[in-house]
């Protein structure tokens, strides 16, 4: 495939990568498991290499770039949608995680077979990480999740309710209480409860 830079030795790997369980049991999901953790590694040691951020703000970088919404653009962009195959009862628009689930695999597949020095030009090429300075990304409740998901093990809820004119949102980590945040509609009061919640577990100071 042109569009990924990167040509296969071995052509069943890129097949299974593109390959929904739906299909067949010679499908991505144990390429997704290995990709997941390599570009974890990967877009963190750029960002060790390349940035001289404090480590809550570098864990905040990693989360966006490896995050479901990025990945799936990704996807789009490299426009994969017609070689991805799926089962009958998956048909219709590929969802988001799925997309990114493909990314993840096609990494392991690149790793697999070119190793890790290609698997790291695929991700220097397609996932614009010199340009972290221009990230811009407020939905910090996904950015929070993905945060916790990545350094703890936990339950994560929130408590929303009316207050005054608006709404009351408070963050919980099981049963303790982490952060609290307003806003004059659900959506916002908990958006602010995240933000809160992401600058002091993580201390970000943006």
């Amino acid at each position: 495939m042109k569009n990924l830079f990167y040509k296969f030795k071995d052509q069943s790997l890129l097949e299974r990568a593109l390959t929904h369980s739906s299909k067949s049991e010679n499908n991505y999901e144990r390429l997704e498991f290995l990709g997941d953790s390599i570009l974890d590694f990967l877009v963190g040691e750029y960002f060790y290499l390349n940035c001289n951020e404090n480590e809550g703000k570098l864990s905040v970088l990693r989360s966006h770039y490896v995050s479901e919404n990025y990945l799936s653009k990704i996807f789009d962009r490299l426009e994969l949608s017609s070689a991805v195959k799926l089962g009958k009862s998956c048909q219709g628009e590929i969802a988001k995680s799925v997309k990114a689930d493909i990314i993840e695999a096609i990494i392991a597949g690149i790793y697999l077979d070119g190793g890790l020095g290609q698997a790291k030009k695929f991700i220097y090429k397609h996932f614009d990480l010199e340009n972290y300075k221009n990230v811009t990304d407020d939905n910090y409740k996904s950015k929070l999740q993905e945060l916790i998901q990545g350094n703890f093990k936990c339950k994560m809820s929130y408590d929303t309710r009316s207050h005054d004119d608006g709404f009351v949102s408070t963050f919980y980590m099981d049963e303790d209480e982490i952060s609290t945040g307003y806003g004059k509609s659900k959506q916002e009061a908990e958006q602010m409860s995240a933000k809160v919640a992401i600058d002091k577990l993580f201390l970000i100071n943006e």
